[in-house]
């Protein structure tokens, strides 16, 4: 298949490129390296540099692809820069992503999987873990983007038969993660432990989380291609976890005795959020295979060979 998937420098969409080429599919990654890093292309892509906001630079580079799927990580993901800049965050998440559903529809394009968010989209839970049919009630401009890309791609479906997956990713942790800026709490205390520095806990910790190493994640990815299915689909492992606990882990994990600090709560920030994957396993085969303690072990394993290189 021929494959373009944006973000494709950055944490997840270069683990996704990389699995696409090794099964043999034609992968363009489209990244502005705003936030991605040259280095996390993986050898036999092609990068284009480009920003999904620049509306001629996403035609020209379709219609001469012709991808047969858009594999869709490009994005303003943090959560707190929504809530300060709304409108920057609408112009990367929505107006990005019709510049690339428009040329795409024109140039044989047959399937989206989108970066969708289950952290986010359904707001302050009222069942836990929340099922796809949840009530969806964002709470932060992230939020509310991501559910409106996905009511976008069942207007193209209907309207287009354009098939399209949108995958609301629990908490996203692994190899390459940013340990820089807001997001990415894991990569972040676990850079600032190695270097024997004090991670802050925001507000009291105990806000909960679904973590999901990435490698599961880049299955989903994968048994998705060529779906039929067309809907939402939550990735992640059905579990709760608190800030707290993964600083303990993580703690043990990289020795240490840093003390449990905590700063200010930030705003836009969900209590609690864990989301049931029962449904991608009845569509796509796919169940979460990694421990969380695997997972943060495997994690912390990627930044101390970093470290040393």
């Amino acid at each position: 298949m021929r494959i373009v998937v944006t973000g494709g420098a950055g944490f997840i969409g270069s683990h996704v490129a990389e699995a696409y080429l090794a099964q043999g599919h034609e992968v363009v990654v489209l990244d502005d390296l705003s936030g991605g890093r040259r280095e996390n292309v993986p050898a036999g892509a092609d990068l284009q540099v480009l920003d999904v906001r620049d509306r001629s630079g996403v035609e020209k580079l379709l219609a001469a692809f012709r991808p047969e799927v858009l594999n869709h990580h490009a994005a303003q993901m943090d959560v707190r820069k929504s809530v300060a800049d709304p409108v920057f965050d609408a112009e990367v998440n929505l107006v990005g992503l019709l510049h690339l559903l428009e040329s795409g529809r024109r140039h044989g394009l047959r399937q989206v999987l989108f970066a969708s968010s289950g952290g986010t989209v359904y707001g302050e839970q009222e069942a836990f873990p929340a099922e796809e049919s949840h009530p969806t009630r964002p709470i932060c401009p992230y939020g509310i983007t991501k559910l409106t890309t996905e009511r976008y791609l069942y207007y193209y479906q209907v309207q287009y038969g354009l098939r399209w997956i949108a995958f609301r990713y629990g908490n996203v942790y692994g190899p390459r993660q940013n340990p820089h800026g807001e997001a990415g709490v894991v990569g972040i205390f676990i850079e600032k432990l190695l270097r024997g520095e004090q991670p802050v806990i925001n507000g009291d910790g105990r806000q909960t989380r679904d973590y999901v190493f990435i490698g599961d994640l880049v299955r989903a990815n994968v048994l998705a291609l060529g779906s039929e299915y067309s809907g939402p689909l939550n990735i992640g492992m059905g579990r709760e976890t608190d800030v707290v606990e993964i600083f303990t882990r993580l703690r043990r994990i990289c020795g240490g005795d840093a003390p449990e600090q905590h700063g200010p709560p930030k705003p836009g920030e969900q209590r609690r959020a864990v989301i049931d994957p029962g449904l991608a396993q009845r569509v796509l085969g796919w169940k979460p295979e990694t421990s969380l303690e695997r997972g943060l072990e495997a994690t912390v394993e990627y930044f101390r060979r970093k470290g040393a290189a």
